[in-house]
């Protein structure tokens, strides 16, 4: 039981860091590009900081999709924990280089390269932890893994209203983001090693990537990362603007709107991971259907019909965090039932990862709606989540995995 704790806590502290990372840039983007807007010379354009925010949020997105299929490989050629330590070294030291940006596009290439890290952590420590708990025991795991990158996105938004973001002090908030460095050897110190992988580590994994394109996986490859993009277009495309919308509603005025906004999204979140976990007895496809339906009735009563920051404001971006945070919770239950051992970590990986492809081509549609609709975040809000009707129908062509045993 130790050994399980210990691979548990390793997969929940990696995931936890995973959001404190993520929860960074809605916190220091507005700030930190006006600060450049500045410095550049670029007041003139009132699109800059909008347009920015799209190009860094897609970047990142490329980035975490290109290092969950890089470091998801790697996990299935070397080993989950030894793969899971670097993907978090990788993260760690790149958002701490964040500090150092000056320009848009320096801060889009330290996004870029910490989302590598983090692209990978995800497929590594799901993998790791349901190979190496009972299999009665993977709906409650679920819960919990979705659960700790939603906390990390709240606990950066207490770092934000403990310590006002402007554009004077951005820069220390993001040194944070260097601190789960020291996870690494923690990790590769305490952490045991998959029984699963280590009994196929000797075979040959030289076509891992192309397997998962074979004629019994390419199906629920292609959909899964459809699933995962149409989940990922919602969050990335809309969810992480709030912190933005808050500021712009405010007139910048309450610096301590965002911090709120974004504490409130991942405690919704959490909670709503939690909350998959019950809606798991519906079957696999039932809670999928259900959370795309219900995050698709929260995102257009809140971008339809707030128009001004205050309690419905908060109280809808709670709800809306539940909504859309209940997907985190049931990716962790469905992906591994896709996938052999063999390849999980790899499938995964890539399935996850396509969809944050999908979602970095969301993040730039919300950029051009957004210069469309004269820099509404609501309106081009309300538009992208529209994505959600698609995930109501695309989820009854895939196979129902509930009570069946991971895939060997």
């Amino acid at each position: 039981m130790r050994r399980n704790l210990t691979v548990l806590l390793a997969a929940f502290l990696g995931w936890m860091f995973d959001g404190l990372e993520m929860g960074l840039f809605p916190l220091i983007a507005v700030p930190a590009l006006q600060q450049m807007q500045a410095t550049l010379g670029a007041a003139a354009d009132t699109h800059f900081v909008g347009n920015w925010i799209g190009i860094v949020t897609a970047a990142y997105l490329i980035g975490a999709a290109l290092g969950g299929v890089i470091f998801g490989w790697l996990g299935d050629r070397v080993g989950r924990v030894r793969a899971m330590s670097l993907s978090i070294l990788c993260y760690s030291l790149f958002t701490g280089a964040t500090y150092f940006a000056r320009t848009p596009e320096q801060l889009t290439l330290a996004r870029f390269f910490a989302a590598l890290g983090m692209g990978g952590e995800w497929a590594l420590g799901v993998a790791l932890v349901m190979e190496v708990w009972p299999e009665r025991l993977r709906p409650m795991l679920s819960g919990v893994i979705g659960t700790a990158a939603n906390l990390g996105i709240a606990l950066m938004g207490l770092i934000g209203l403990r310590y006002s973001v402007t554009q004077a002090s951005w820069r220390w908030v993001a040194l944070v983001g260097a601190a789960p460095a020291v996870l690494t050897f923690l990790i590769l110190r305490f952490v045991p090693e998959s029984g699963r992988w280590e009994s196929l580590s000797k075979k040959d994994h030289a076509h891992l990537i192309r397997d998962v394109f074979s004629p019994g996986l390419i199906g629920r490859t292609l959909l899964a990362s459809a699933f995962c993009g149409i989940m990922l277009v919602g969050t990335w495309g809309s969810v992480q603007w709030l912190p933005s919308w808050a500021d712009q509603l405010t007139g910048g005025a309450r610096p301590d709107a965002k911090a709120y906004t974004q504490i409130l999204i991942g405690v919704g979140s959490a909670v709503g991971c939690m909350l998959s976990v019950g809606l798991g007895r519906s079957g696999r496809r039932g809670t999928y259907f259900i959370i795309c339906l219900c995050s698709l009735v929260s995102c257009s009563v809140l971008f339809r019909t707030v128009g001004s920051y205050g309690g419905v404001f908060l109280f809808w971006t709670f709800i809306v965090g539940a909504s859309t945070g209940a997907f985190f919770g049931w990716a962790p239950l469905y992906l591994p039932e896709l996938f052999p051992t063999r390849v999980r970590a790899t499938g995964q990986g890539f399935a996850y990862n396509a969809g944050r492809l999908i979602a970095a081509v969301g993040a730039l549609q919300m950029s051009a709606l957004m210069r469309q609709f004269d820099g509404s975040y609501a309106r081009a809000g309300a538009v992208v989540t529209l994505v959600y009707g698609l995930g109501m129908i695309l989820i009854w062509f895939a196979p129902e995995t509930k009570g069946q045993a991971l895939p060997t």
